[in-house]
């Protein structure tokens, strides 16, 4: 099995660290026994912490043990496989915790730090948490919570955040939020990060609560302790706020009324993008991988609504495409057979690559067809600024201060991205790359854009 499950319970191993250094090419690797199996995470943060001692049979694994061991159970390609994606990608690295008792495989996959440095909270990452079904091959994962993660650290920057990027995947089974050494062991790994995090892809935003209640605080934006309430809402007004100011710097107008609209999923931040929409567009098609869904949204909305199938509707002919649902839409393949004037939606990694560089090719065919693009990163930021300010000012924390720094931020970051671009002949996906890179791998600050 090419997992980096096998060598750690194998040798009883729970903890395992992967990280790169890509300004000198140097790998540390380091694999622990942190804690003994019996360890009842039911009890994190009322009889033990992340600092405790939890065993006194530790045993440790320097890099060159690692490369040994992994080695030893016929793994080192595999090994390779994940340092190549570090190096691709320039990432800090991989945190990895198992607990064998539990079948539970956590990682947080880490892209930078550099945004979190001294800025005097415990979390000096941020990035949100999903879940994957355990019959997923583990390097696909490991792809998507790298490319996740490295996404973090560029809407950091987009939504002038003072914390790094990263992006936490957890393998296991549903969770039931009553059993508490489950989501205990979330807790202690999410602390252990030093992250915060926000429940993503299969996991209930309970999870929030439940953490808040029991274990840990870098959970944010459950249903019940939040303040501000989950981050669908903002999220979709974020994109919906910036997708005006694309048509103001493409046509001289905010107005989108006589425009037609294709909004792809459903979801936390779908429906309520297909409500923003709604208000102005003449014609609005929705689709949904669960056609009751979209039923269901027509069913609760008036206006002129048309349900489509999910086959074929990301080529439905619009003005406006609006992709909240699975990433790696754009490809090769698909960009030739689009029909719309504008691709603005939530859904992460919209175009089908592995690499900015990937990105940036993708990006010149959309704008040879004369779609406007940016890269999604750059625009779909309300969720994250949401949740780092419930983190920075918990019960103070006000919708009122939310969407104030929405609308001050979000909207003059996309006109400005556009007009640089056209400025300097490139893409909006490439002259946002420019800029964050030389954040997050230069010397420049936040301070230092123009925004």
């Amino acid at each position: 099995m090419r997992s980096i499950k096998t060598p750690m319970k194998a040798e009883r191993l729970t903890t395992l660290r992967i990280l790169y250094d890509y300004k000198t090419g140097v790998f540390r690797m380091e694999a622990l026994k942190q804690w003994e199996p019996d360890l009842d995470f039911s009890k994190y943060n009322k009889e033990f912490y992340v600092e405790s001692i939890l065993t006194d049979d530790v045993k440790y694994y320097n890099t060159k043990e690692v490369e040994a061991l992994f080695e030893k159970y016929n793994l080192a390609d595999y090994l390779e496989d994940i340092k190549n994606l570090l190096i691709e990608g320039r990432h800090f690295g991989i945190e990895a915790y198992y607990h064998e008792g539990y079948d539970i495989l956590y990682m947080s996959n880490q892209h930078s730090r550099k945004l979190g440095i001294n800025n005097k909270w415990h979390a000096t990452l941020a990035g949100g948490i999903r879940r994957h079904d355990k019959n997923e091959e583990e390097i696909d994962v490991i792809i998507d919570g790298l490319n996740l993660g490295r996404g973090m650290s560029f809407k950091n920057v987009a939504g002038r955040i003072n914390m790094g990027g990263c992006k936490q995947t957890v393998t296991m089974d549903p969770i039931d939020l009553n059993n508490l050494q489950h989501v205990g062991f979330l807790g202690f790994c999410i602390d252990s990060c030093r992250t915060m995090t926000g429940p993503d892809m299969n996991f209930p935003t309970e999870l929030a609560d439940a953490e808040n209640e029991h274990f840990s605080m870098q959970y944010t934006n459950g249903p019940k302790y939040s303040v501000l309430g989950e981050t669908g809402v903002p999220t979709a007004y974020g994109v919906y706020k910036t997708l005006k100011q694309a048509v103001n710097y493409k046509e001289g107008t905010e107005s989108l009324a006589g425009k037609t609209a294709t909004v792809v999923g459903l979801g936390a931040v779908g429906w309520y993008m297909a409500e923003y929409l709604l208000e102005e567009v003449d014609k609005l098609y929705i689709a949904d991988l669960n056609p009751a869904r979209a039923e269901q949204f027509k069913s609760e909305h008036e206006g002129n609504i048309a349900c489509i199938p999910l086959e074929g509707a990301y080529y439905n002919e619009c003005d406006i495409l609006s992709p909240c649902a699975i990433g790696g839409v754009f490809s090769d393949e698909t960009i030739p057979k689009l029909n719309c004037k504008y691709i603005w939606g939530s859904s992460n990694n919209g175009l089908k690559a592995s690499g900015a560089e990937e990105e940036i090719r993708l990006a010149e065919l959309l704008k040879a067809r004369d779609i406007v693009y940016q890269v999604e990163w750059w625009h779909n930021t309300a969720g994250v600024i949401c949740g780092f300010q419930e983190y920075i000012y918990g019960k103070s924390a006000t919708q009122e201060k939310l969407y104030e720094t929405i609308d001050s931020t979000m909207p003059k970051s996309t006109y400005m991205n556009l007009k640089q671009a056209d400025e300097l002949g490139i893409t909006p996906t490439e002259n946002a790359y420019r800029l964050a890179d030389e954040i997050i791998y230069g010397d420049k600050t936040l301070e230092d854009i123009n925004w």
